[in-house]
């Protein structure tokens, strides 16, 4: 067995007001309860919220202050993330730090919530880095993990274990939680999802095994969540197959090649003919049942509100 103690911090997060202090003092309490943790990992935007008026230059404060609590502690640290500002430019960018203090790697957010999160531009490179000894980890955060390409092309990467900050507050966290377990199932590694409360989330964080099942899934409270992981799971599963079944990385791999969609310049014709990423409004779906009757007059009014609802 090769353990690696990973606890992740549910926690309220403020949209207007600064969480770092509280999140210094998550980390001490944390190493006083359980001092066999190794690594700490927070939620999306946990440091200072959602907005992205709180963006900030990398490196930063921000960055020194979680760098000094994790070679305070001797543990490896991923701070949940922060919008960084590079030039005209934010990011949703989350750093990991090692227990020396030194920051080892960053990463962008590759799918922004759009059209939600609007003003953020999409990360280009995946992360990976090594505990050494231990394992190889991977980076994404929130939506990420909706499009299984993410993930899929971190495990290809090497990465056994997956840290995913997520800051979800909606009624889809229900789907998310299956998509964790999907995605721990289909590329057999551990998936650690930790979601914030308040402005940061609906809580129910959820790690999950190489198979796919639950090992522990939080409510809707602030949560300390010390699991220890057991690394030759992930070895396992991906030499003799999820549950001694079926064997999804081996297959993928004596497949590859066929996936045409991916050819770049390939002609798609059904997903551009959905239409752009706009958020839906009352008007469109008025628009469309008027249409669906042949009832639909274009408006006269320049807002485009007369003629509905009155």
């Amino acid at each position: 067995m090769k353990p690696f103690a990973i606890a992740g911090i549910q926690m309220k997060v403020s949209a207007v007001a600064s969480n770092v202090e509280m999140m210094k003092l998550k980390i001490d309490i944390t190493m006083n309860l359980y001092p066999w943790v190794e690594m700490i990992v927070f939620s999306e935007l946990c440091g200072y919220g959602p907005l992205t008026h709180t963006a900030r230059e990398f490196p930063g404060e921000f960055e020194r202050e979680m760098q000094a609590m994790a070679h305070k502690h001797n543990v490896w640290l991923l701070p949940g993330s922060v919008f960084e500002k590079s030039g005209e430019q934010i990011y949703n960018t989350a750093s990991v730090i090692n227990p020396q203090g030194e920051v080892v790697t960053r990463y962008r957010k590759m799918f922004p919530f759009y059209p939600y999160e609007v003003g953020v531009t999409p990360g280009s490179e995946y992360c990976v880095f090594d505990v050494p000894g231990v394992a190889k980890f991977g980076v994404s955060i929130c939506y990420d993990m909706w499009f299984p390409e993410t993930v899929r092309t971190l495990t290809v990467m090497g990465a056994e274990v997956i840290l995913h900050p997520t800051m979800t507050g909606t009624i889809d966290r229900d789907i998310e939680l299956s998509i964790v377990r999907a995605m721990a199932a289909v590329n057999q590694c551990y998936f650690f999802d930790v979601n914030g409360l308040e402005s940061g989330g609906n809580g129910r964080s959820l790690v999950c095994g190489p198979d796919g099942r639950v090992i522990y899934q939080a409510e809707g409270t602030e949560e300390i969540i010390p699991l220890e992981l057991n690394i030759d799971r992930v070895k396992r599963s991906r030499e003799l197959g999820v549950l001694r079944l079926g064997q999804p990385l081996k297959s993928f791999r004596d497949h590859l090649g066929d996936f045409t969609i991916y050819e770049k310049g390939a002609h798609l014709p059904y997903l551009n003919s959905l239409g752009p990423l706009i958020k839906p409004t009352r008007l469109d779906t008025l628009a469309k049942l008027k249409m669906q009757e042949n009832e639909y007059e274009p408006p006269s009014d320049p807002t485009g509100y007369k003629g509905f609802g009155q």
